[in-house]
């Protein structure tokens, strides 16, 4: 045990660098629904559409941020740009008068989010040894959601001292600032070879054929994943309606945060050593579990399980997808591969919040949690049948 590697450097200071930047988001996020839905007067499915494009925006910004950094070898200087353009979007939200004005606030925000999600991702993998990989996604999963945690609980404190949800918005910048910092000075990037940047995009055919069948089933997986997962800003609605007042609204992410936090590291941990399939399984099957609690809860309390249980889900299986994806492409085309899967999930996730949104609209929050959960069901069914195809179980 003594021989095992130990977690470089470069992933803690990237760790970090996302909990600041979780810190500023969150705060805006946890206030962002209620904001929406209770002061400016957007409708569930309106809130589907923002969040699902916003989401999906980033995923797509991701694939080609990814291939650029296979193709010119900086991936730092593009992790740089993204969270540099987030922490610029930070006080677009303050300042914002109407639902459209929060879209394109949140639409540029989730641009930078796009341009560092995949140079990130494919750098955690450049600088950690593969028998370690679980381990360092769960580390930088952990530390970015312990920040989805802090932000939201720093929003309830200022709420109940301020009693102002766009002052708040304003504390959001600090945080941001520092993410970028920490970026700027703590991350190293491995020298690679950059004879290969000889010709601009778009991707070329070539880059995707080189992923190959397996990564082909952990898209797929994913993807499918994906339709289950509607958008957190749907838990805190739920929990709003249900009478949990205004200054405690960020509380949800904040719970759902912390259970997310406390579960990546060790089923990083568990997928370094038994491989991916029981985490995956477990994951499916919470998420089923958690929307059947938030449909049926008629209380505070209940809710509150159903929003842990969700948490328990993220960490179980974020950051194993992601080593799936790391361990399934070849690391000259590893960021294409992280923009590609990003991208269809990203679609998929879209369809999700829309579909959640019109549910809800319709039938009522229970139709939309009762429908994530039998898809989260389906996920869970098909589950073994892309194992024995030769996807997940084949890479480490």
């Amino acid at each position: 045990m003594s021989d095992r590697p130990r977690i470089p450097r470069t992933v803690w200071a990237l760790g970090f660098t996302s909990l600041f930047m979780d810190v500023s988001s969150e705060m805006i996020h946890g206030l962002l629904p209620v904001f929406l839905v209770g002061v400016l007067g957007a409708s569930a499915t309106m809130l589907g559409i923002l969040e699902g494009v916003a989401e999906a925006t980033a995923q797509i910004v991701k694939v080609f941020s990814g291939w650029i950094s296979d193709r010119f070898a900086r991936r730092k200087a593009l992790a740089l740009a993204g969270y540099g353009l987030a922490a610029l979007t930070k006080p677009l939200f303050p300042l914002a008068d109407s639902v459209g004005a929060v879209f394109l606030a949140r639409f540029a925000d989730r641009i930078g989010k796009g341009i560092r999600g995949a140079p990130r991702d494919a750098l955690v993998a450049d600088v950690t040894p593969p028998e370690i990989r679980g381990a360092a996604y769960g580390i930088r999963q952990s530390l970015d959601t312990v920040g989805a945690a802090v932000g939201p609980v720093l929003a309830i404190g200022l709420m109940l001292l301020l009693d102002d949800i766009r002052t708040v918005l304003w504390f959001a910048v600090l945080p941001a600032l520092v993410a970028v910092a920490i970026l700027f000075l703590g991350v190293e990037e491995p020298a690679r070879d950059r004879a290969a940047a000889t010709r601009p995009p778009p991707i070329r055919a070539a880059d995707i054929a080189r992923l190959g069948r397996p990564y082909g089933l952990v898209v797929l997986l994913g993807a499918v994943f994906a339709l289950a997962r509607f958008s957190e800003a749907f838990l805190v609605v739920r929990a709003q309606q249900a009478g949990l007042p205004l200054a405690f609204a960020p509380g949800v992410i904040a719970l759902m945060s912390l259970a997310y936090a406390a579960s990546s590291y060790p089923a990083g941990l568990a997928q370094d050593r038994f491989g991916p399939a029981g985490m995956l399984a477990g994951g499916f099957a919470l998420l089923a579990v958690a929307d059947v609690v938030l449909a049926v809860a008629d209380g505070l309390p209940g809710l509150a399980i159903g929003i842990v249980v969700w948490g328990l889900h993220m960490g179980l299986t974020q950051g194993v997808l992601a080593t799936l994806v790391a361990g399934a492409a070849p690391a000259a085309v590893r960021g294409t591969a992280f923009g590609l899967f990003n991208l269809a999930t990203g679609l998929a996730t879209l369809g999700a919040s829309v579909l959640a949104g019109l549910l809800w609209d319709r039938w009522g929050p229970a139709a939309t949690f009762l429908a994530g959960a039998g898809l989260a069901a389906a996920a869970l069914a098909i589950l073994p049948a892309v194992l024995r195809a030769g996807g997940a179980p084949a890479i480490r």
